[in-house]
């Protein structure tokens, strides 16, 4: 992604998102649209807010899609009010078999795909080159629709599906999530305005999944965000 283009971007306020649009910025690309979803998930109430603040803040289009259909046929976690999202001794980063168990119960069926297909078309329609979603390769291991393979599909699915031929790219699908907040370090990413929280309280609860991987991340890269998480 070298030459100056437009983009459309998948922005959720998680940190691998939030890198990816400043990092688009950063390129002088410009961002047509920010793209936000509403899929029912516990966190969407938050995800939305810090998303419109983010692209506040960056001066970008922001949009919210209402998708909330995917609770009538998914029973993930992350949706489902009688299911309990893993957290504390439920979740081991570093236990690849706990992991497998914590990314079942979280997977919700082709969202990855349906959201970029849905940002391709919009891409088209605005005459954007390449949509740009929030993957790294921390969790690409249990999440396969997190992976550089899964962006080369993509591309080539749009390829036959957009007559503009829309590209995906990901400036994170190749980083763990320590060195991405190292490059949010250096693009002055403010972290206070994201949420890689899978639930909606007034802090990050540092208890889930996507907590403990971000506290990690922030702890390796050296950067005391002990603020935005729950005591």
């Amino acid at each position: 992604m070298k030459n100056k283009k437009k983009v459309v971007v998948l922005l959720s306020s998680g940190l691998d998102s939030t890198v990816n649009i400043f990092e688009a910025i950063k390129h002088h690309h410009e961002v047509v649209l920010a793209l936000t979803f509403n899929y029912g998930q516990k966190a969407a109430k938050k995800e939305i807010e810090q998303s419109a603040k983010i692209a506040k803040f960056l001066g970008v289009p922001h949009k919210v899609l209402d998708v909330t259909w995917f609770k009538e046929f998914n029973k993930s976690s992350l949706l489902v009010d009688d299911q309990k999202v893993p957290t504390g001794n439920d979740v081991e980063i570093d236990n690849m078999e706990k992991s497998a168990e914590s990314a079942k119960s979280v997977w919700v069926p082709n969202r990855n795909g349906i959201f970029l297909n849905i940002a391709a078309a919009y891409a088209e329609a605005l005459g954007a080159d390449s949509v740009i979603p929030g993957f790294n390769a921390e969790e690409a291991a249990t999440f396969p629709d997190n992976s550089i393979d899964y962006l080369k599909a993509a591309t080539h699915a749009f390829s036959f599906s957009t007559s503009n031929k829309v590209t995906v790219g990901c400036y994170t699908a190749h980083l763990n999530k320590p060195a991405i907040v190292l490059l949010g370090q250096g693009l002055d990413v403010p972290w206070e305005l994201t949420w890689p929280c899978y639930f909606a309280g007034d802090e990050w609860c540092g208890q889930c999944e996507s907590c403990k991987r971000a506290k990690r991340a922030f702890a390796s890269a050296n950067v005391d965000v002990k603020n935005l998480f729950k005591e």
